[in-house]
């Protein structure tokens, strides 16, 4: 019956299982199949929607993963901290058919993330609640099942309590979801594990802890077997064990592999081996996993900073919300690549999970593209933030929050979280909490009044408010959480209020310190606390907060609010949410990114943008755009990105303004001239004066053609996904980047559209239809297959332009 998933249905695929595929929901035990398809939604909660024999056939019918939220009409009436869309209660529900599954066989479902408050039913029994949107769970849903037939799960999203978040938060089951069976003899959820507690280039071990799970009433006598692989299919080690484990019990054994010149995890060359691991009882195979090993290992030093393979480095960071504009928080696995292949190329090194965990895929691409990793918990404890319901800081804030589960599920949250992502060899660093020391929200101090504190407060002390010393207890708890389960990497947290949790607990109970926006802090508390590693946690895009890096050699490093536009935590209306990115949100780079690039790269860069505004340097970079279209003899304000010594302006062809030396202060080349149409270049020189790198800009005509660039001309039928570049361009194919001309997309063929995002801001109309405006003279588009092979066409148009076409296989 269409809308059924059986397990008949997969029986002969299952045969041609090997037995060492990946376990695609990493939950390191039996066979996991995705589960996305064929659900059914409404956004409403009805009686009984939980019932075995509610009939759901008239709501909506929909794939995971979804989030409803972004599919609302933003409006000034909602809240302004999670982008002026709404939350609610949802409903989805869908069949399972288990009679293929044996009387020996488990079942399980488990859930990415699904924001927020769930409830899970089987055939109408509550299986399990989890209120923390942002982790990931697994229910053994065994107990619940009908074997013989008709099952249905039911879930049950309530976010009705909409302004929780600073942020926008999506609502729904927004990340995969799969069914998991197993024998009653398997590992346990998230419990294969490896470290690398000695690393060389001559030689490396790595220790594989495995917990297994016996659900048998009987004693078991199982062999473990690690075996580890390199990429070309050779078997590097090996090791097994003989172990004993009681009836209805977990037991964690230990083995250790030797790697004689291991291949090492590195920003550059991110090499990852295979671990397969598999539980024998008499010669049988009765579970098996895989898992993407990293050799490499980390160090913090509180005077030098840290180091990766025995590598000094500074951290070039920025921290990452995990929405993407208009396809909100359900975003494919390769929007996320293009976005972090960006932040890369601008010399980034480093993401900082803000302030939560984020979906598996991110973390993938993080290990396999070379990109470090800040996992970090919460962004609130006991006590909720203040959240501004309409406009920023203006106003009287709410109150709305994760508060009120924060004791009973923190500490499993910070657990799940580190057992899930312990393996990621790009994660070095967990964090239990972004500014929860904030000061007077909620958190005070007596030291709030000694007029000492050199950052913004929401006054004095307040002895009516939850005391600061209460930090420290709820950072002990949640630290030893995270080292039971992980004791090879530092505890952190980002302190907004460092000088008053200096009067507490709070940092004595980390292992490392991250600072939010506190570099005057550097140095005295480096002479107060020598013992103390210290890095910026959340820092501006200015020159002189990454100067306070650079120039002192304990600092570790620092993370840029933010790396990529996010929704929510939004000015006054109109405004989507916080634009302070490297990268808009179409993941195209903007000027200030490519100021980061001048910055951060390895490789010669050069980049030219302009503006008539009188504004400081610091606006100017955020708005230095690479646009040469003025009135003729207007002064223009010309600013050169490059990481060369010196630089020199050519105009058609003609030196003007002198050549500039480079200034640590701005980090900018900048002159005033006078406007002339044509083509303004600037050559980047060293010293000697040779050419090192150069870039240009040239004047456009009027808006004449729509150009496509896609990133792919084949994809997966199954859901695989095209992104595909518009640019509006002149008669002579340059870019107007002033123009805004709306873009009607249309699809031929087994597709369909996504999302159109350009990246603006202030565009507050409806991303649910084919339309868009471009902003800056460009917009992305996603164009994703719906199942069935076939050839697919696509067709951007607008009035007066000629129109582009993009052809797509979907294979």
């Amino acid at each position: 019956m269409k809308g059924y998933f059986s397990l008949r249905v997969l029986s002969v695929f299952i045969t041609l299982l090997s037995i060492s595929l990946v376990n695609q929901a990493q939950v390191s035990f039996g066979k996991s199949y995705l589960l996305n398809d064929g659900w059914y939604f409404t956004l409403d909660n009805p009686e009984s929607a939980q019932d075995l024999a509610y009939k759901h056939k008239e709501w909506r019918k929909l794939d995971l993963p979804h989030d409803w939220s972004i599919e609302a009409t933003l409006s000034p009436t909602l809240s302004s901290c999670t982008g002026y869309l709404p939350g609610g209660i949802g409903w989805y529900r869908r069949t399972l058919d288990f009679s293929n599954l044996s009387l020996e066989q488990k079942a399980y479902l488990y859930f990415e993330g699904v924001y927020n408050r769930s409830e899970v039913y089987i055939n109408g029994q509550l299986v399990g609640k989890r209120p923390n949107g942002y982790i990931s769970f697994c229910y053994d849903i065994t107990p619940y099942i009908n074997r013989s037939g008709h099952n249905v799960v039911a879930v049950k999203v309530d976010h009705s309590r909409q302004a929780d978040s600073r942020w926008y938060t999506g609502s729904g089951i927004y990340r995969d979801v799969y069914l998991v069976t197993s024998g009653k003899v398997h590992f346990n959820q998230w419990g294969v594990h490896y470290t690398t507690p000695r690393v060389s280039a001559k030689k490396a071990s790595v220790e594989v802890t495995m917990e297994v799970k016996n659900e048998t009433n009987d004693l078991q006598e199982l062999k473990l077997v690690s075996v580890l692989v390199d990429t070309l299919g050779n078997e590097i080690a090996t090791a097994s064990k003989i172990i004993e484990v009681s009836a209805q019990s977990i037991l964690s054994e230990s083995v250790e592999m030797m790697v004689n010149k291991p291949a090492l995890w590195d920003l550059d060359t991110p090499y990852l081996y295979s671990l397969y691991t598999r539980i024998e009882v008499e010669g049988k195979i009765v579970d098996e996993s895989q898992t993407k090993v990293g050799i490499r290992s980390i160090r913090f030093d509180a005077n030098t900073g840290f180091y990766l393979n025995g590598r000094g480095m500074k951290i070039k960071g920025v921290c990452i919300h995990h929405d993407a504009g208009c396809l909100g928080s359900a975003v494919p696995k390769e929007v996320w690549k293009r976005r972090l292949e960006n932040l890369k190329s601008l010399g980034c090194n480093a993401v900082r999970m803000s302030h939560n965990p984020q979906a598996p895929d991110v973390y993938d691409l993080c290990e396999e593209l070379g990109l470090l990793v800040k996992d970090e918990a919460f962004d609130e404890w006991e006590f909720s933030k203040r959240k501004w319901l309409v406009g920023w800081n203006k106003g009287k804030p709410g109150y709305e929050g994760t508060y009120d589960f924060f004791e009973e599920w923190s500490s499993r949250d910070v657990a799940d979280m580190v057992r899930r992502d312990r393996n990621h060899p790009s994660v070095i660093m967990w964090s239990i909490g972004n500014e929860v020391d904030y000061p007077n929200d909620p958190y005070s101090h007596p030291v709030l009044d000694s007029g000492r504190i050199q950052q913004k407060v929401y006054g004095g002390y307040l002895p009516e408010a939850p005391q600061a010393e209460r930090l420290g207890n709820i950072a002990k708890r949640l630290s030893n959480q995270v080292r039971t389960h992980d004791p090879s990497r530092p505890v952190t947290a980002a302190l907004a209020g460092v000088i008053m949790s200096n009067h507490t607990d709070y940092p004595g109970t980390l292992d490392i310190c991250g600072y939010n926006y506190t570099e005057n802090r550097y140095d005295i508390d480096h002479v107060l606390y020598p013992d103390r590693v210290i890095y910026g946690s959340e820092n501006s895009h200015t020159m002189a907060a990454w100067n306070a890096v650079v120039d002192r050699d304990f600092i570790s490093g620092q993370f840029l609010w933010t790396g990529i536009d996010y929704l929510g935590e939004s000015g006054p209306w109109p405004a989507r949410g916080g634009n302070g990115g490297l990268l808009n949100y179409a993941g195209f780079v903007k000027p200030r990114g490519e100021f980061r690039r001048a910055l951060w790269s390895d490789k010669p860069v050069a980049y030219l943008g302009t503006s008539s505004s009188t504004a400081s340097i610091k606006n100017l970079i955020r708005n230095a755009w690479p646009v040469w279209n003025y009135e003729k003899g207007e002064l223009v304000k010309v600013l050169a990105f490059t990481n060369s010594n010196k630089a020199q302006l050519i105009l058609n062809g003609k030196k003007v303004g002198n050549v500039k030396s480079y200034d640590n202060e701005t980090g900018v080349f900048l002159w005033e001239i006078p406007f002339e149409p044509g083509k303004l270049q600037v050559i980047g020189m060293d010293n000697m004066g040779k050419e090192v790198s150069n870039s240009f800009i040239e004047t456009s005509d009027r808006p004449h053609s729509i150009v496509s660039h896609q990133d792919k001309k084949v994809i997966s039928a199954n859901k695989g996904l095209a992104q595909i570049e518009i640019t509006v361009v002149d008669n002579e194919g340059i870019p107007v980047i002033i123009s805004d001309n709306e873009i009607s997309c249309i699809i031929k063929g087994p597709a369909k559209l996504l999302g159109l995002e350009a990246g603006n801001d202030r565009d507050m109309g409806d991303y649910r239809d084919n339309m868009q405006r471009v902003y800056m003279g460009r917009m992305i588009a996603y164009i994703q297959a719906t199942g069935e092979q076939g050839d697919i066409e696509v067709i951007f148009s607008s009035p007066w332009l000629s129109s582009s076409k993009c052809k797509i296989k979907a294979e």
